[in-house]
């Protein structure tokens, strides 16, 4: 059986997660502790040393990313319970950390707890994508996000993006250090976790980093460091040139 905890200031919250996870996962998940508070959180997980915890980002005395910044350990598949807060969900994204919204639609309830069981007995990472997710909650000069690939987990700076290309449900991202790294997500999905006002999506399959780019070519290209092209559409050549120079 999997051991969880559920974490959250709000007991009616705490009671639908319960209730839930009794009536979907009650043969494969067991509820070890509850906790309401930072203080109480850490404690009860170090003492349990659970195996996934659902964890709610507003508590009264912190936040969600300080108990995962205090607990020794931290072995443990994590869910994110929350409400609709731009900043804080940008910030789990970026982590690629997984989350529920507020109020619990059964259906996503059930997909991420899916995933969390399948994910147990993988390598999670857990303090690098806490680390990655901490620094833009905080606030932070030089942003890094986390990119999953079948084999490895990168943590890439922004400065060092050159560009990411669209390939239906997988997307290529061109860098300094790695040239390039696949992930499976569309390019949509990419856009939710990079800076709004440094990456320009530019072209229908492509997004830019406007800090390596050198100039615009007539002849449709955006000339980015390294002589790199980048294609720009005729429908957001406006809008693309306006956001850049």
């Amino acid at each position: 059986m999997i051991k969880a905890i559920l974490i959250d200031d709000e007991a009616y919250v705490r009671s639908n997660v319960t209730k839930k996870i009794i009536a979907n996962f009650s043969d494969k998940i067991t509820i070890i502790g509850e906790a309401n508070s930072v203080e109480t959180a850490v404690k009860i997980i170090e003492k349990n040393k659970p195996d996934l915890i659902f964890l709610d980002i507003d508590l009264g005395d912190g936040t969600g990313f300080d108990v995962l910044k205090n607990t020794l350990f931290k072995k443990f598949e994590v869910i994110f319970v929350t409400g609709f807060d731009k900043h804080a969900l940008k910030a789990i994204k970026v982590g690629a950390l997984d989350y529920i919204l507020k109020p619990i639609d059964e259906i996503e309830f059930i997909e991420a707890v899916k995933k969390a069981i399948e994910n147990k007995n993988k390598e999670n990472h857990l303090e690098k994508l806490i680390e990655i997710s901490s620094e833009y909650f905080n606030g932070t000069d030089n942003k890094r996000i986390i990119l999953k690939t079948t084999d490895s987990v990168y943590a890439i700076y922004e400065d060092d993006i050159f560009y990411c290309k669209s390939d239906g449900n997988y997307t290529t991202f061109y860098t300094k250090q790695q040239d390039k790294i696949v992930v499976s997500k569309p390019i949509k999905k990419i856009e939710e976790i990079l800076t709004e006002h440094v990456f320009i999506r530019c072209h229908q399959s492509y997004i830019v980093n406007k800090k390596q780019v050198i100039k615009y070519s007539r002849q449709g290209f955006l000339i980015l460091n390294s002589e790199i092209k980048v294609p720009v559409s005729s429908r957001r050549k406006e809008y693309t040139l306006k956001k850049i120079f």
